[in-house]
Order: C-alpha cells, then sequence, then structure tokens
C-alpha cells in the first residue's frame, strides 16, 4: 500500500524521497523491520547507540551534513530525510554551495602536521613547496624539512608563525584547485596572514616575509607573561583586565570561551577572582602573552618592516578578528602592527559572517579541528554546515578527497585518483 493510499504526502523534492529510501534500508538493518515514515523511530527500538551507528553511516555516506543529536531533533524518516535533503549541498539542490574559509591561529600547529597530505597528495605537496619556498630567505631550514621530520621547534613561535603559514595557504590552494570558490574569508590571529593571501591583500611573497619577521620578532621578547583560558563572558574578563594594567582580553573565541594574556601576578589575581565566582580559569602552555601589552616593543620595529610591503583590501568579502567585522581597509603596515596587540574578536567576526554571507559551508584550515566547535554552535542547526580540513593529526589525502566529495568540489572516485598519486 502506497503513502498517498495511508493519506500521507510524498516527498516533492525527488532528492527527500532517496534520502528516505536510504534511511529505511539503513534502519532495517538496525531495527529488523520497515518503520512508517511519519512515526518516532524511538517507538520503533532506535536508541542512542544506534542513531550513532545511523549517524555515522550518514557522515560516511553523504559527509558532515548533520549532528548525532539532529536524529533526535529529526525523529521520524520523514522529518530526517527532510532535513538532510535541505542541508543537501549540491548545486542542482535548493542551497548552492557557498563556502567561506576560517584560518586557525597559534596553538593549531603540532610536529608532523599535515606529513600525510604532503606524501600523498600531489596538489598539497605541490602548494606546500611553493610557500616553503617563499619563506626559505626567512628560515634556517625549509618549513617541510621542519614538518617531516616531526621536529619539536615548530612550537617555537619562530617556527611556528612560518610552518603554520605554509600549512594553511597550501590547503587553502588545494580546495581552490578542486574547485572551491570561497564566498569569504576569516583568519584567527595569525591565521589571518593565510585568508589575507587567499582573498588577494597580500602577495605569498609579502606574506612569507611579514609572517617570519613576526615571529622572530615575537620569539626573541624577553621571556614572561602567559595567557590563560576562561569560561567568563567578555564582560565579566574586560572588567577584570582593567584593574591589570599588564593584562588584556587576548580573544573572544564564542560566548563563554574568553582569553586573558599578559603578566603573571595579575592572570593569577584575576584566576583567584575568577574562582570565587565560579567561573574555570585554566592556564595555557605558552611561551609568551600574545596580544597582550607585553607585545608592545616590537611593534615599532614591525611597522618598520612592514611600511615597506605593499597591502591592499581583499577582493573576497574579509572577516577581521581585528575589528570584529567585514572590513574593507588596505591590510598594509599600520592593520598588521595593530594586529600584534588587539585581541582577537574571533565570535564576533565569525556570527557576522554567518549572518551575512547565506553559507552553506564554513570550512577550517589548519593543521588540526579547533574552531569548527564554536562555528557549528554560532550557525546552530539550521545554520551552515561546519567541517575541518584537518580533523585529527593522521588526516590523510582520502580524508582530504572526502571533504572534497562533501563540497561537491569533485565526485570522490575523482578527487582520489586526481589528489592522490
Amino acid at each position: 500500500m502506497t503513502a498517498q493510499q495511508h493519506g500521507q504526502q510524498e516527498p516533492h523534492d525527488p532528492r527527500e524521497e532517496a534520502y528516505a529510501e536510504w534511511l529505511e534500508e539503513r534502519l532495517d538493518r538496525y531495527l529488523g523491520r520497515t518503520v512508517p515514515r511519519d512515526q518516532p523511530l524511538a517507538d520503533f527500538g532506535l536508541d542512542s547507540v544506534a542513531a550513532l551507528s545511523l549517524y555515522g553511516d550518514i557522515e560516511e555516506e553523504y559527509g558532515p551534513l548533520i549532528e548525532p543529536s539532529d536524529i533526535w531533533e529529526y525523529p521520524s524518516v520523514r522529518e530526517l530525510a527532510r532535513y538532510l535533503a535541505m542541508r543537501d549541498p549540491r548545486p542542482d539542490g535548493a542551497n548552492p554551495v557557498r563556502v567561506a574559509l576560517v584560518f586557525t591561529g597559534q596553538g593549531s600547529q603540532h610536529p608532523g602536521m599535515t606529513s600525510g597530505l604532503y606524501l600523498h597528495s600531489g596538489g598539497y605537496r605541490a602548494f606546500l613547496d611553493e610557500a616553503a619556498e617563499a619563506l626559505r630567505p626567512y628560515t634556517d631550514r625549509s618549513v617541510v624539512d621542519l614538518i617531516l621530520s616531526c621536529d619539536p621547534r615548530v612550537d617555537q613561535t619562530a617556527f611556528t608563525h612560518p610552518a603554520l603559514f605554509a600549512v594553511e595557504y597550501a590547503l587553502a590552494r588545494t580546495l581552490e584547485q578542486a574547485g572551491v570558490q570561497p564566498a569569504a574569508v576569516l583568519g584567527h590571529g595569525i591565521g589571518e596572514f593565510a585568508a589575507a593571501v587567499i582573498g588577494g591583500a597580500l602577495s605569498l611573497a609579502d606574506a612569507a616575509k611579514l609572517v617570519a619577521v613576526r615571529g622572530a620578532f615575537l620569539q626573541y621578547l624577553p621571556d614572561g607573561g602567559g595567557m590563560m583560558a576562561t569560561c567568563a563572558s567578555a564582560e565579566e574578563a574586560e572588567e577584570l583586565a582593567a584593574a591589570e594594567p599588564e593584562v588584556a582580553v587576548a580573544a573572544v573565541n564564542a560566548e563563554k570561551a574568553v582569553v586573558l594574556s599578559g603578566a603573571l601576578d595579575g592572570l593569577d589575581r584575576i584566576r583567584r577572582r575568577l574562582d570565587k565566582r565560579g567561573i574555570a580559569a585554566v592556564p595555557l602552555n605558552v611561551s609568551h602573552a600574545f596580544h597582550s601589552p607585553l607585545m608592545k616593543p616590537v611593534c615599532a620595529k614591525f611597522e618598520t618592516v612592514a611600511r615597506r610591503l605593499p597591502g591592499a583590501p581583499s577582493r573576497l568579502p574579509y572577516y577581521s578578528t581585528v575589528r570584529g567585522r567585514m572590513t574593507g581597509e588596505p591590510l598594509y603596515a599600520p592593520y598588521w602592527t595593530e594586529h600584534i596587540t588587539a585581541p582577537v574578536r574571533f565570535a564576533d567576526a565569525a556570527r557576522l559572517m554567518i549572518a551575512q554571507q547565506d553559507l552553506t559551508h564554513i570550512v577550517e584550515i589548519g593543521p588540526k579541528l579547533v574552531l569548527t566547535p564554536f562555528l557549528r554552535r554560532m550557525g546552530g542547526t539550521h545554520g551552515p554546515v561546519c567541517v575541518a580540513v584537518c580533523r585529527n593529526p593522521q588526516t590523510n589525502a582520502v580524508d582530504l578527497a572526502g571533504v572534497l566529495s562533501s563540497l561537491d568540489a569533485w565526485p570522490l572516485s575523482e578527487a582520489l585518483s586526481r589528489t592522490c598519486r
């Protein structure tokens, strides 16, 4: 008996029907029976274990369209199929792919990062080599050698800056080569330099010089200072930092995720005050107090170097974490100098980008997943699909092909054939 005979309305979107049939086939495996499309799956024995398995099937088959919790928010076959069809990024659907690239900052680096991609993806290898060559005049060795040898110096700022920049540049160019055309870019901290190159505001050569010089100057600041992650709101953090002249808000990553930076004694006093309020605060393992007043001694020297290099407005919508919004200003010496001490207003910039750009996807560009959970929460259930190119340190060319497939850049088989060699 058909659904029409039962008085049920069949989906108008053929992809919704395809999803419904696919879900019915998968659920038959887990539940041992055919489930009516409009009945709650839980009524037929779908438990948390089966729901997670179904989520894994969806992730494997279609890419990162949903979160596990969506299976409970759309509890019937029909509702879940409709939601999957709505999230479907293919251009022939209701929502053509519209992608923003978000570049991670310092702290996402790790020894050997993206080695699997470099060894098995010809496209990525060529772009990382290109970035390494641009950096070579300012580094004592190729950043490729630094990465492949798992050199622990990648955690030293003088090496972190160029290595992270090279990796992010290469990841973004690899996506572009595959047909992913970004609609907007955003960079967290040092990630702004790669975002500026992809946006057309800086050349690769000029950005390489700025990044290498910045890293070296900060590396050789006197030791001292620290950073502290807190669950305070931005208002609470700013109030506490105002009482400590050598402490500042370094980053606002989410509503209750704020990083403070500055003198250790000031941070300790703030930590004790937060503890009395029942607010968690955890010191970070860093060499310097980045984005704090303790960075000021390098600003004049850095600006002297930066003034010799041109800068331009981004050709793409550029969401600045210095400004906390989209900016069309030229990205040259004054901007990059202010960038050293300015707080990273990631939450403000990301929320506006999601609100203004009508995105279907946000892709985190960096050597490991850091910002994607924040972005997913900002977008909510009906926001853009958020995916990281490198979900973990073992990411390889097969994982990259999966990301490309989810973005409809290439069919998976074509991505594998062209990318893995």
